[in-house]
């Protein structure tokens, strides 16, 4: 926001009338400062040297619209990722809390601080990420998907060369490894990114994209449990590691979940969680 040159007097008047309103808005820099400032204050150090938001609570932001690995049914946080975050907390003797945020929101708010301790939401791990945030260890291994509807023209032979048109529309996730790759590999079709996964396929089944592309174990997911009436084209084997995204001001938080996480691989916990879920 620009200020012009003004009289001391009225600038000061000016000025106190707009702290007044910035105290009510969640969008202005000097809420979001005293907010920061706050959680600061608020953030307590553990005996093993990581800083929680909560003594006692491991806050963990989520994006519960990415079935199976994380959504919300009758208001309860379900999923692979959520039970993984449950038991990753258990392990550092904390109590799991999640808090939604949009996904391509996590990755900044974890940089930033304040917010949460950590991220689960199917993040893939990858060089671009790890310059604002770190990860822990990969805990499951994903690939690509891309779903059309049964009733469109498109086939699996010669599926790239339909998809790379300037007349189709493909739905990703804003912020996904999925919007990623149709950028990459289609450059002449539309990449209309939603929020969540659910708008996207809601918008392949409204007509309004052909095509959605997101990571495989959610393709198969949606199509098994509310789009049946989409099939899938192609399959990518990128072979994307998940983990937990961690501040860098935080590493002793990341060598604690990596700890954990070694734990629930070897005791077969993650294993399990997989074959539930996936």
């Amino acid at each position: 926001m620009k200020i012009k040159k003004i009289g001391i007097l009225v600038a000061a008047g000016v000025l106190a009338a707009a702290l007044g309103l910035f105290g009510c808005s969640s969008s202005s820099s000097s809420s979001s400062s005293a907010q920061s400032a706050a959680s600061s204050s608020s953030a307590t150090t553990t005996s093993a040297g990581y800083t929680l938001q909560k003594a006692g609570t491991l806050t963990i932001a989520t994006s519960p619209d990415f079935p199976p690995f994380e959504n919300l049914e009758n208001g309860q946080y379900v999923g692979l990722d959520i039970e993984i975050g449950k038991a990753v907390a258990e392990k550092l003797g904390l109590t799991p809390e999640f808090k939604t945020l949009q996904f391509d929101a996590i990755l900044p708010a974890i940089a930033a601080g304040g917010q949460a301790d950590c991220g689960i939401s199917g993040f893939t791990v990858d060089p671009e990420r790890e310059k604002t945030v770190d990860f822990s260890d990969s805990y499951y291994i994903d690939d690509q998907a891309i779903a059309v509807m049964k009733d469109s023209s498109f086939t699996s032979e010669g599926i790239d060369s339909q998809l790379n048109n300037a007349n189709v529309t493909i739905a990703v996730q804003s912020g996904t490894s999925g919007e990623e790759y149709v950028q990459e590999n289609y450059p002449n079709a539309k990449c209309q990114a939603y929020g969540n996964s659910t708008d996207a396929f809601a918008a392949m089944q409204a007509g309004q994209a052909n095509a959605v592309c997101t990571n495989k174990a959610v393709v198969q997911n949606m199509l098994a449990d509310a789009y049946s009436d989409a099939q899938i084209v192609k399959n990518v084997a990128t072979g994307e590691e998940y983990a937990i995204a961690v501040s860098k001001d935080n590493p002793q938080l990341t060598a604690a979940i990596d700890q954990a996480l070694k734990e629930l691989k070897d005791d077969g916990t993650i294993d399990s969680l997989i074959n539930e879920y996936l």
